[in-house]
């Protein structure tokens, strides 16, 4: 028998050696279904967030495979992996969607993401190629999906303090600094704050980073159902926004902080921005340099979005700090201002009594 036919029929067997991706997380909170889960043989069409079994035909640009507790398991040629399907939009690394018939199938993400690359940054090398067992399925050979284990919808309600919104002018401009640092001031002054990312692609690394800060409850997209958010319905979206939020509340989060990925150029972003009006008490937008700051500035101002604060990567310099606050009239906060108190003052207007007696640790 062939490996390849041995690792086939032992994945169809039971998955209880395989490596399952950050994506399947929420698959922990229903152990019954995970444990009776295994690979089926159905060669219908990949569907955005279905769970999908696979084999490592080879690796390339992701050699490690982070599981939902966070850790980083390294792979290797034949290892059995639960990852799910998705689209990926990452002007800094891959642009991927789902595969077609006869496509190649890739590893997207770390975080378990699996479609075919489309295009890639030229800092990164040939995606992690996979070869499909077939779908994740129940006792009942259904196959599941992340939309099967996402949390109840909660009651629509505002937190008590205020939303804070961190969006950015493009990758890597230091969203999830941003929202760290926020979360951390907010955190140090006595308030139970709930954290959030609205969209992107399933990873630990910003849930982690808003637990590292002190975020009292967490959520993301996974949680509501999307392994990956591109290419869902804007309505999906807009509705998860406000899911997280409420979710975050009932858990008895006294102020939110949610981060919207990638940036703002990008369409699904400028239609979540559309809502921040009525949604958001505070905007801090984060960026590289000051021109990206006036772009995004502009940009949201013609969506009757008002900036309250910019942050991010650019205030690592600070005369490029001093550079962006002349050129924009706007207060320029780095990650140590947020922390040390900043943050409190983003939400003066919707909370100014409680605030006023509140002072960072």
């Amino acid at each position: 028998m062939s490996d390849r036919r041995r690792t086939r029929e032992g994945a169809v067997r039971g998955l209880s050696e395989a490596k399952w991706g950050f994506v399947t997380r929420r698959l922990n909170e229903h152990v019954e279904t995970r444990e009776g889960a295994t690979a089926g043989s159905s060669a219908n069409a990949p569907k955005l967030g279905e769970f999908v079994v696979a084999t490592v035909a080879a690796l390339g640009e992701h050699e490690y495979l982070e599981n939902p507790n966070g850790r980083r398991e390294r792979m290797y040629p034949g290892d059995v992996i639960v990852g799910a399907w998705g689209n990926r939009y990452a002007t800094d690394f891959y642009e991927g969607y789902l595969p077609g018939a006869g496509d190649e199938v890739h590893l997207l993400t770390s975080g378990g993401l699996i479609g075919s690359v489309a295009s890639a940054h030229t800092s990164k090398g040939a995606p992690t190629v996979l070869e499909v067992i077939g779908p994740l399925v129940d006792a009942d050979g259904r196959a599941l999906s992340a939309d099967d284990v996402a949390v109840s919808v909660s009651e629509s309600a505002r937190p008590e303090l205020g939303t804070v919104v961190v969006l950015g002018s493009a990758m890597n401009a230091g969203k999830t600094t941003t929202t760290s640092a926020i979360v951390r001031g907010l955190t140090r002054a006595g308030l139970k704050v709930g954290a959030g990312k609205v969209t992107g692609s399933g990873s630990g690394n910003d849930m982690w980073s808003y637990l590292d800060a002190g975020a009292a409850e967490i959520a993301d997209f996974v949680d509501f159902g999307m392994a990956s958010t591109f290419g869902y319905p804007t309505d999906r979206l807009v509705s998860t926004m406000y899911g997280i939020r409420d979710h975050l509340v009932s858990k008895g989060a006294e102020a939110v902080v949610l981060e919207i990925a990638d940036g703002i150029l990008m369409e699904e972003t400028r239609v979540l921005a559309a809502q921040l009006p009525v949604f958001a008490d505070a905007v801090v937008l984060a960026v590289g340099d000051a021109l990206g700051a006036m772009a995004g500035i502009k940009a949201l101002a013609a969506q009757e979005v008002t900036v309250r604060a910019v942050s991010g990567l650019v205030t690592a310099s600070p005369l490029a700090t001093r550079e962006l606050a002349a050129a924009t009239g706007l207060t320029v906060l780095t990650p140590s201002d947020l922390v040390g108190g900043a943050a409190l003052e983003l939400l003066a207007e919707r909370a100014a009594d409680r605030i006023a007696n509140l002072s960072p640790a």
